[in-house]
């Protein structure tokens, strides 16, 4: 059987090659490739145990996918966090603290890099998409009462919101993932081996979109109002509240305890989501078809997809692709850190431009841990690369991140529709100025 070995990789990387292009290609039907392609992987490792996975017993190919390379922890913490962030945003108090922002904005053009500042912070806890669509109502009001055209601001909350992606481990499945591999817990995304970690260094680059979009917006000088809106509930904020100081505290257990608790950060999500149904269900009196609605609104297409992703990924890692690729990587640097990074950076940029970023997190980010064993350098420089070079190239593009695809759809609705060349002059020089500045902050904390 191991003669089948390097054939047996190579058709793996060939069922993966097909269907990120059928997913690039194809995206509304991503899920379905997805699954197909790990359902093909699943069956090769049954057909011919040994060579996909090393295990070589009946049924291990299945068992093992399920088991081992599906990170369940993160799933779960997924599920919980966007079910909050659900009920956060129907409590209305993010739309409550902007009406509060633009009541005490000297200006216009103030109040409105405030709501994109505030928009960015939001999805550090809340969905990218569902935050656009929250803040998009005052956005468009504003836009109204000053007869001004709507687009830079709407695709102001469509980047802002991107950039944040990562900030922290409940941002993003992206960077939940990267807690998964790199073994980050809540607060090592703020502070690691007692250095700044990928919170701050993304907030140098929200610091630059902010200087960015008031260079863009300082010419509004007069003082906008819009319409008051009415807090329905605090009980959601409490739950998020809860939900981040609680994975706070669960960052402070021994690893000999978390380690016979592997699925404690998302059973604890899971649960506070768990809750947050209930109280939507009997405490706000809702029916049963409202409360089905909510569950169903909830983003299980990512879940599907990131399930597939999972096995495919850990197929190709297992095989040795992985470790081929951060070989070839070595020699196309020649041994330079400073070119390496470089080349992370940029074509994580690129790529995600065009290409969800969840996949390619989950492919580079054990390429990236390979490279810098290899050049010798630390294991975070070249990560927090990857995830820097993702989560703000989703800008540049319209169809870089769903969030930019909403964006265009509501400018479009207003009247003011926009290519794809109007958006990479506006979100594209955005994408510019945010990397160079997060990349160069993290350059002089982890080179």
């Amino acid at each position: 059987m191991t003669l089948l070995t390097p054939l047996v990789k190579w058709l793996v990387l060939g069922i993966a090659v097909l269907m990120y292009a059928l997913v690039i290609i194809f995206q509304s039907k991503k899920v379905w490739f997805t699954s197909l392609a790990a359902l093909f992987i699943i069956l090769l490792g049954t057909l011919i145990p040994g060579t996909v996975f090393t295990g070589d017993t009946p049924g291990y190919a299945f068992f093992h996918s399920f088991t081992a390379l599906i990170n369940w922890n993160v799933l779960l913490i997924y599920i919980g966090s966007m079910t909050i962030a659900a009920l956060f945003l129907y409590s209305k108090v993010p739309a409550k603290i902007a009406d509060c922002i633009v009541s005490a904005s000297p200006s216009t053009g103030v109040a409105i890099v405030l709501i994109l500042a505030m928009t960015g912070i939001i999805s550090i806890f809340v969905e990218n998409v569902a935050t656009v669509l929250v803040m998009a109502p005052i956005a468009l009001a504003m836009c109204h009462k000053l007869k001004m055209n709507p687009t830079s601001f709407m695709v102001g909350l469509a980047v802002m919101s991107n950039l944040e992606g990562t900030a922290t481990l409940v941002g993003d499945p992206p960077s939940m993932i990267f807690a998964s591999y790199a073994g980050y817990t809540f607060n090592d995304f703020f502070f690691h081996q007692g250095k700044m970690s990928i919170f701050f260094i993304m907030q140098a680059g929200m610091l630059a979109g902010c200087i960015f979009f008031y260079i863009i917006f300082s010419k509004h000088k007069d003082k906008s109002t819009v319409d008051k809106e009415s807090i329905i509930s605090i009980v959601p904020t409490i739950l998020l509240l809860g939900l981040i100081f609680g994975l706070a505290l669960i960052s402070f257990i021994p690893e000999q305890i978390t380690d016979n608790m592997p699925f404690i950060s998302g059973l604890y999500c899971f649960v506070l989501g768990v809750i947050g149904i209930l109280w939507y269900a009997f405490a706000q009196k809702k029916g049963k078809s409202e409360t089905v609605e909510l569950v169903k609104g909830l983003d299980w297409e990512t879940i599907a997809f990131l399930i597939g992703i999972f096995i495919v990924v850990g197929a190709i890692s297992e095989t040795g692709l992985l470790a081929d690729f951060a070989e070839f990587l070595a020699k196309v640097t020649k041994g330079s850190k400073a070119l390496g990074f470089v080349l992370l950076i940029a074509v994580s940029v690129i790529i995600s431009g065009f290409v969800d970023n969840v996949p390619y997190i989950i492919v580079m980010l054990p390429v990236a841990g390979s490279l810098a064993a290899t050049l010798g350098v630390n294991k975070e420089f070249y990560m927090f690369a990857i995830l820097v070079g993702s989560c703000l190239g989703g800008n540049l593009t319209p169809y870089g991140a769903s969030a930019n695809v909403v964006a265009m759809g509501i400018i479009k609705k207003e009247g003011y529709p926009i290519n794809f060349g109007g958006w990479l002059k506006l979100g594209g020089t955005f994408t510019l100025v945010t990397t160079l500045v997060a990349s160069i902050v993290l350059y002089l904390i982890w080179s």
